[in-house]
């Protein structure tokens, strides 16, 4: 037998060409078949039953996977792939996020180490950092609590970053108000989207996410953070974000897609990578992605279901996909990146659920009555309460836009309104759009890059701080906003702007006199020759931050000093703007009011009349420091004296020595050395702005329409209050003034009035 010598390499000639008569590696779409294959990479393979045993991985899932894997590392690129993972990808600029990781053999983004990313490190091209602005819509800060372990990008993100247990939505707790808030800083009652749907009766139009009414730009009222990038030269990129496919002060946002629901994640992420590969003078310096989920998972199946879980993995995955991307940009130490969620998600149930046809029999044509005051409280234990809009909690911040309807059916935690049993419209599921204080409305919040700190945790904040966290990323002045700009300066590394508390526009005038009695006593039959004066060892006491500014133009005060409170009295509302003390913790406070005398230092034009209350049944008057029983009779003067008297309705006064006698004993006790800051508020029209006191005669007392209450201790317990040069803890209450308290339904008194505080904590 001749043997003939083989040439070299002829063997793996003939091993490739084997394997490729039987793979579809190269042979995916081929017109033409392969003389000798054994199968075959078309689509009428299928139903012959003849396709190649890869021909789903090569030649079909580039069509459908935006991900590389390793069967698909140094394929032939299709014209119908959505992204590569061909040897020459890189050079077209078509790579799938994950290339390098999966087919060059470079760490992932999720593999590698946290760092500490002190300076931008950005690629040529890029003069500053990118900012990119996410939001998961319904994902509630409690899915962190129970699933962080299944959901490893955003583990990574939050600890290697800055962030915070959770953040604290506006309300109402709906999807568009609170997007168009992230993004203007705005209340909705400011920013005019005050529901996902709502009526304007100005324009006799109607909002809704399902017509196109809500691309009307009069709808939408301040400035997009999209819009103030605009204005300083910079550029923005928006796949999708509430209100940025409209064109808001007749601009849309440099490169933006209107909302399509069905677009795939994927392709939202992989748009904007692109994006980021613009030359820079085309390049967007400004960022949003939106993503349903898991929102949608939510309603859909509640918030306990395994469907949420597969919603969160897969937004998980997504964020996976904008760090790998990035990374592979070189970009992951140059972007800062705001990972954030609108509002959180409740359980539905039919079996929590209140209508109006339970209270109202006729629901067809619902308007407001006067005589609602019968029909608010059919029961004490009752989810439902009725408001009119003015009489809502100031914390809402939810009154003053005519957008808003003047009845507002105020919820318990978990329950749902609907006007009769067949519209309610989650009877299983989830929900949102609850008081914005309650655990599962509660949203997240996470920052990652060069820009923000590194491994930090924050206390909770408010969503309408991040509007100017977004400028000073960005590295531009915000728009005016309900923000408090510098308020999150400890998230940033170089924070831009340092926060200067606002000039004093009226000074102080002065309040003194060497009488001993008063010429007027106005009706007040206490006569005391006790006279404070004024200590400065008091001041340090009763105001360790200061004396407080006065911002009203042409206000008329002085600052009254005693051994046991300080105040500053109005001349102009003859009662005190402010009252200010610090109390050791207490073991009770009973308060005394044996009688009034007229203060001596103010003059009687300036001074209220004990006789004004004599004879009115309506009105009472009460004390902001309150009198007590203490050792030194001196004390309890300088409390029970004209200068500490604020007119209060009866029902109130109840209220208000409740508060001091009982809650704040308890209060003292809890925060250690406290001190406390109270006054009246005037707010008439409800825009969340002092009132302007004008045309009001000559002795005339005006009622507050809330009473204001500041409690702020050490947060170190140990450490008096006096010598704290740590963190601060502060307590704030807005109670509402009015002559019934009806909304807390017939429970006992003292019931009542803890109800009522408990609602009004701000």
């Amino acid at each position: 037998q001749t043997v003939f010598p083989v040439p070299k390499g002829v063997y793996g000639c003939l091993f490739r060409c084997i394997l490729n008569l039987n793979s579809c590696k190269g042979r995916c779409l081929s017109e033409k078949r392969s003389i000798g294959a054994t199968c075959h990479c078309d689509p009428a393979c299928v139903n012959e039953g003849s396709c190649c045993l890869d021909y789903k991985e090569v030649c079909v899932e580039p069509s459908q996977l935006w991900t590389c894997s390793k069967l698909r590392c140094g394929e032939v690129s299709l014209s119908h792939s959505l992204c590569s993972c061909a040897a020459d990808c890189t050079e077209k600029g078509n790579c799938c996020a994950n290339y390098k990781s999966v087919c060059e053999g470079e760490k992932s983004w999720l593999e590698e180490e946290c760092v500490d990313i002190k300076t931008p490190q950005c690629p040529a091209g890029f003069s500053k950092s990118p900012l990119i602005l996410v939001s998961l819509d319904g994902f509630r800060a409690g899915y962190l609590e129970s699933y962080i372990g299944l959901l490893p990008t955003i583990k990574k993100l939050r600890s290697c970053g800055t962030s915070t247990a959770y953040m604290r939505p506006a309300y109402p707790t709906k999807t568009f108000p609170n997007h168009y808030t992230i993004v203007t800083g705005l209340y909705p009652e400011s920013h005019g989207i005050v529901d996902n749907k709502m009526y304007d009766v100005k324009r006799n139009a109607s909002f809704s996410l399902k017509d196109n009414e809500k691309f009307n730009p009069a709808w939408y009222q301040g400035e997009p953070v999209w819009f103030t990038a605009m204005k300083n030269k910079l550029k923005a990129g928006t796949f999708f974000w509430p209100g940025s496919d409209v064109p808001i002060k007749g601009k849309y946002p440099t490169l933006y897609e209107k909302y399509d629901g069905k677009v795939p994640f994927e392709k939202r992420v992989t748009t904007i990578l692109k994006w980021l590969s613009l030359p820079e003078g085309e390049r967007p310096d400004f960022y949003t992605l939106y993503m349903d989920e898991p929102d949608s998972a939510g309603h859909r199946f509640g918030p306990k279901s395994s469907q949420v879980i597969k919603a969160l993995m897969r937004v998980d995955a997504m964020m996976s996909l904008v760090m790998d991307g990035l990374k592979q940009k070189n970009l992951h130490n140059c972007v800062n990146l705001i990972l954030l969620s609108d509002h959180g998600m409740e359980e539905a149930s039919n079996k929590k659920a209140a209508y109006v046809s339970s209270y109202q029999d006729n629901t067809d044509d619902f308007i407001v009555i006067q005589e609602i005051k019968a029909k608010t409280c059919r029961a004490p234990d009752q989810p439902m309460k009725p408001y009119l809009k003015e009489h809502l909690p100031k914390r809402l911040h939810f009154a003053n836009n005519i957008r808003i309807e003047r009845v507002h059916l105020y919820m318990k935690t978990q329950w749902q309104a609907a006007l009769k049993p067949t519209e309610i419209k989650y009877k299983f599921g989830g929900f949102h759009g609850s008081d914005n204080t309650f655990k599962n409305m509660q949203t997240i919040f996470m920052g990652y890059g060069p820009g923000l700190k590194y491994k930090t945790t924050v206390a909770p904040f408010e969503n309408i701080e991040v509007y100017n966290l977004l400028c000073d990323l960005l590295g531009i002045p915000p728009a005016p906003n309900n923000g408090t700009h510098g308020s999150l300066n400890h998230l940033l590394r170089n924070p831009p702007h340092q926060p200067v508390y606002p000039a004093e526009i009226s000074p102080a005038n002065s309040c003194s006199t060497k009488a001993l009695l008063p010429t007027d006593e106005r009706g007040c039959v206490c006569i005391i020759t006790y006279c404070t004066l004024t200590d400065m060892t008091a001041k340090r006491l009763h105001l360790p931050y200061g004396v407080p500014r006065v911002l009203q133009e042409k206000a008329n005060y002085c600052i009254l000093h005693h051994s046991s409170y300080i105040s500053g009295y109005s001349k102009d509302i003859l009662m005190p703007l402010w009252v200010a003390y610090t109390l050791e913790p207490l073991v009770r406070y009973s308060s005394q009011e044996e009688c009034v005398r007229a203060d001596v230092r103010i003059p009687a034009s300036a001074k209220q009349s004990c006789s004004f209350y004599k004879d009115n049944s309506t009105l009472t008057y009460g004390f902001l420091h309150p009198p007590s029983e203490l050792p030194s009779m001196s004390v309890i003067s300088e409390s029970l004296i004209t200068s500490n008297m604020a007119p209060m309705f009866p029902v109130f006064k109840g209220i208000w020595d409740h508060f001091h006698n009982d809650l704040l004993v308890k209060y003292s006790q809890d925060l250690n050395v406290t001190n406390v800051m109270s006054g009246p508020i005037f707010d008439k029209d409800f825009d969340g702005n002092y009132d302007i006191m004008t045309g009001r005669t000559p002795n005339e007392v005006p009622m507050p329409t809330h009473f204001f209450v500041i409690l702020t201790s050490c947060k170190s317990f140990s450490v008096a209050l006096q010598k704290c040069d740590g963190p601060l803890e502060t307590l704030s209450f807005i109670l509402p003034h009015r002559p019934d308290n009806m909304e807390t339904c017939h429970v006992s008194s003292r019931c009542k009035r803890v109800l009522f505080l408990g609602f009004a904590v701000s």
